[in-house]
């Protein structure tokens, strides 16, 4: 089959993928072989690509935003054919500590697709059967794609900064997770303030309901109930707590964080503010989000790129280069 390998880390910009043929994956107990159509292009792509991720294997097929169809291991419940979706945890072990108390994303032993495991920047993948999930109706391959992990992290994300209904709500970034998060506080009739760089993205947040955007060093014009995070910048961090009223939240939605600076904790931190980091995600986000998705017909902006423009893909997505999310076509 065709893939899009990564043999040893790199920068994004000296074409770090190898566009190339491997051997297809064969079929284990317990899995599913899935003929991928489409897979969403995520910043941790690029902080494995560029190795501020530890390598865990080599060579490996990145990408966890998995959309395809089930064509080998399919069972009553998935029928060959049926279209799934995979994200970022392709597995945990279901018996530590986590698992047994229902933090399935904290688990000692995943499985992370794309990262311990191949993922899905090739024609065919391979994933435990537990783990993939059903797609809505109505969503086409590209627009499921960036709901498997932006949209499920960004879903995740709001429950972690403890979101209610009708609060005011920061978003610190506007890339494909954010603009898919600003759907569900509009279902939730919260007020959401943006700041990030670019002018485009900032009209973008507009279009979609924002009640301000502003540049990336811009403080909202109100104190926020609560914030979230998108970029990995420390910096980013100490923006959005000084945005937060007493008691506030900001959730940090990074897998990896340059640094936070020092910071002064009695204007900044005290007065109960918190500081919480998101990790990873459950089954039951991915459902819960897909569910949503599906009711309020969440409808992604998202930029396709051929399997062979995978390096074009991750440097657009390095570069905030477009709006919304991107992803890889086969």
């Amino acid at each position: 089959m065709k893939a899009a390998i990564l043999n040893a880390s790199g920068s994004v910009s000296k074409r770090p993928l190898e566009i190339g043929e491997v051997r297809q994956p064969e079929l284990q107990p317990g899995h599913v072989l899935i003929r991928v159509r489409a897979c969403g292009v995520c910043r941790t792509d690029l902080h494995i690509v560029e190795g501020e991720l530890a390598p865990r294997l080599r060579p490996l097929i990145p990408g966890h935003q998995i959309v395809g169809e089930i064509a080998g291991g399919a069972t009553a419940e998935l029928p060959e054919g049926t279209r799934v979706g995979v994200s970022w945890i392709g597995g945990t072990d279901g018996d530590c500590p986590y698992c047994r108390r229902g933090s399935e994303n904290l688990c000692d032993s995943p499985t992370f697709t794309g990262y311990t495991v191949n993922g899905g920047y090739a024609e065919m993948a391979l994933a435990r059967r537990d783990f993939v999930f059903r797609l809505p109706e109505g969503l086409d391959d590209l627009q499921a794609a960036p709901l498997l992990c932006a949209g499920i992290i960004g879903f995740r994300s709001l429950r972690v900064a403890g979101v209610e209904a009708g609060e005011r709500v920061g978003l610190f970034g506007f890339g494909a997770s954010a603009h898919l998060a600003i759907a569900i506080l509009r279902k939730w009739n919260c007020e959401v303030y943006v700041s990030t760089r670019g002018e485009s993205h900032r009209k973008l947040a507009a279009t979609l309901g924002a009640a301000w955007a502003g540049g990336e060093r811009d403080r909202p014009p109100v104190e926020l109930d609560r914030a979230v995070t998108f970029a990995p910048s420390g910096d980013v961090v100490i923006a959005a707590l000084s945005s937060l009223r007493k008691g506030g939240v900001v959730a940090i939605n990074a897998i990896h964080l340059d640094r936070i600076p020092e910071f002064d904790y009695d204007s900044l931190l005290w007065g109960e503010r918190q500081l919480r980091s998101v990790a990873n995600m459950t089954r039951a986000d991915a459902r819960d989000f897909l569910r949503i998705a599906a009711e309020i017909g969440l409808r992604p902006k998202v930029t396709a790129f051929p399997l062979e423009q995978a390096n074009e893909a991750l440097q657009a997505v390095k570069n905030d280069a477009i709006d919304g999310a991107a992803a890889i076509t086969m």
